[in-house]
């Protein structure tokens, strides 16, 4: 690993009480559980206090952990939300200088330019109509639910909702951030001229210099700027396609003239603007939600062939390196739940695929290496995802951590298997030099070469200067492929290997083994794959 992204660390609204420190209290009503969304910032100069040990201390706190993060070789990302901040947002630890979102604003204006927030003048903001399984703290009684929540004039909700009165599935928790985009949708700031797509974030930065634009553009530069200083090597944001691109084009450059290998990834999910946000916007990665995700969900649950993962790949391939694979996070449903894969052992294949087939990073969310399943009813937060509303034992991962030993002396056999089978998939990933080179999808002999082995069978061949691997996977969780499989033409031309017998033993499982045959432009591949087995196959060009 390379990262860790620690979530929910800017101090976010929540429901304990720590006036005591001289934070205010936030109105139950929009806190979403006990834990409060972490993405409704409260203060971003400011670490969570739920999560210190000494309120009072916790940006220090943080800060140690930084440190401890570094030492042990790993850098730090956390989130930045620049799309939305909670209802009732205070900064406390603030740069001199630096006045509050929304302390300046006029509020009897719907829209000005300088203004942090979009307002509903003469109008009060009311709550939705909240129904009983969502109602604050559970229905639980609370001093400050006596009183209702007061907010004059409404604020536009973080979602785009234009209501004082927003709806229950609106983030009714959030307000929108105003970045000079006028209500009729027009754009009151310069903008990033296409050539800029081909130029570095220097020129970027270069571009943006000394130039007039918003105060919301220059309050979020600011806070990034902020957190640099602190130690944190990256950032994730949230809801990226929901901010204009030119704000990233200003923030990601700025970052970059302070940090060049600070790492940046962001949520896209409408793919006919990736190429919008990695060459303007300059991330460094994007979700790979709506399109690899998305297909190996479907693949695992029998609804899609897996001939689609190759045009995804091909459609991509121009920014496949910059397109971040995970088969597990906050958003998603966890990978064994009934919903998704059944079992973690179902969603291996998948795995080795999204680990393998690029050189996309790939993303692992915590417990997902255990087998972590969700099935807790949390509060604000449904079983088959870990709540990130609520606070929720993780049973798997916290067998694994074992009161703090992190040595599984709690674990099941089953758990301690999986976990073992992750760590020898990402150490392959990362040691095998045929993974830093391209990608080309293997097919059988009598179709085309999109990689559908068999119905539920796929692979493909990645190559780098001399070396080569074979990775097949097997997403069948009942039937097993004994026969010899007859490569296509456009394999054996990937392959470009002279005729001969080739023993190949797995990397990932070093006690399988199968064979190449290669003869006047033939190649036929000899080996048993077991249901939901996936093989590493490392090749030489050296025949026997």
């Amino acid at each position: 690993m390379t990262h860790v992204w620690y979530t929910g660390v800017p101090h976010h609204a929540l429901v304990r009480d720590y006036t005591e420190f001289g934070i205010s209290n936030d109105h139950p009503a929009v806190v979403k559980g006990r834990a409060g969304s972490p993405y409704a910032v409260k203060d971003y100069y400011s670490v969570n206090p739920d999560l210190a040990d000494n309120p009072a201390n916790r940006n220090e706190e943080f800060r140690e952990l930084i440190q401890r993060t570094h030492e042990a070789g790993l850098n730090v990302i956390i989130d930045i939300v620049p799309n939305h901040v909670a209802r009732q947002y205070q900064g406390l630890n603030n740069p001199l200088g630096v006045a509050d979102f929304g302390a300046e604003d006029d509020t009897s204006l719907e829209y000005s330019r300088e203004n942090n927030f979009y307002y509903i003048p003469n109008q009060g903001f009311e709550l939705p109509d909240i129904p009983d399984h969502l109602a604050p703290l559970g229905g639980e009684p609370h001093p400050l639910l006596a009183t209702s929540y007061l907010e004059y004039p409404a604020k536009w909700t973080g979602n785009g909702s234009r209501s004082a009165k927003p709806n229950v599935d609106d983030w009714y928790e959030t307000v929108k951030v105003n970045y000079g985009v006028r209500p009729d949708g027009t754009k009151d700031f310069p903008e990033l001229p296409e050539c800029y797509r081909s130029k570095n974030a220097q020129q970027h930065a270069d571009f943006w210099y000394a130039k007039d634009v918003p105060s919301s553009w220059r309050k979020f530069r600011d806070i990034a700027l902020y957190w640099l200083e602190q130690g944190v090597d990256g950032f994730r944001y949230d809801m990226a396609e929901m901010v204009p691109v030119e704000f990233w084009s200003f923030l990601n450059s700025s970052i970059k003239m302070k940090n060049p290998q600070a790492f940046l990834v962001a949520e896209v999910y409408q793919p006919h603007l990736y190429r919008d946000y990695i060459h303007l916007g300059k991330m460094d990665a994007l979700y790979d939600k709506v399109d690899l995700y998305d297909t190996l969900k479907g693949i695992i649950r029998g609804h899609t062939r897996t001939s689609e993962i190759t045009r995804i790949q091909n459609e991509l391939a121009d920014i496949e390196p910059n397109m971040l694979h995970f088969l597990d996070n906050h958003d998603e449903q966890r990978i064994p739940c009934e919903a998704f894969a059944g079992s973690a052992e179902a969603a291996l294949p998948a795995m080795v695929l999204s680990a393998t087939i690029s050189r996309a990073p790939t993303m692992l969310y915590f417990g997902q290496e255990v087998g972590e399943a969700g099935t807790e009813m949390a509060g604000f937060g449904q079983p088959t995802r870990t709540s990130i509303f609520d606070y929720i034992g993780v049973p798997a991962h916290q067998r694994w951590m074992n009161d703090g030993a992190f040595d599984g002396g709690q674990s099941s056999q089953q758990e301690k298997q999986l976990r073992d089978y992750y760590q020898r998939l990402m150490q392959v990933s990362l040691s095998c030099p045929a993974f830093n080179g391209g990608m080309i999808p293997i097919g059988i002999e009598q179709d085309s070469a999109h990689g559908e082995l068999a119905d539920r069978l796929y692979g493909f061949v990645r190559s780098w200067k001399e070396h080569k691997a074979l990775v097949v996977t097997n997403f069948d969780a009942n039937s097993a492929t004994t026969c010899p499989i007859a490569l296509s033409k456009a394999s054996f031309d990937a392959l470009a290997l002279p005729d001969g017998y080739y023993p190949l033993n797995c990397s990932l499982e070093p006690s399988k083994s199968a064979v190449l045959r290669v003869h006047q432009g033939r190649t036929v591949l000899d080996m048993n794959i077991k249901p939901l087995a996936s093989h590493i196959f490392e090749l030489t060009s050296v025949a026997k």
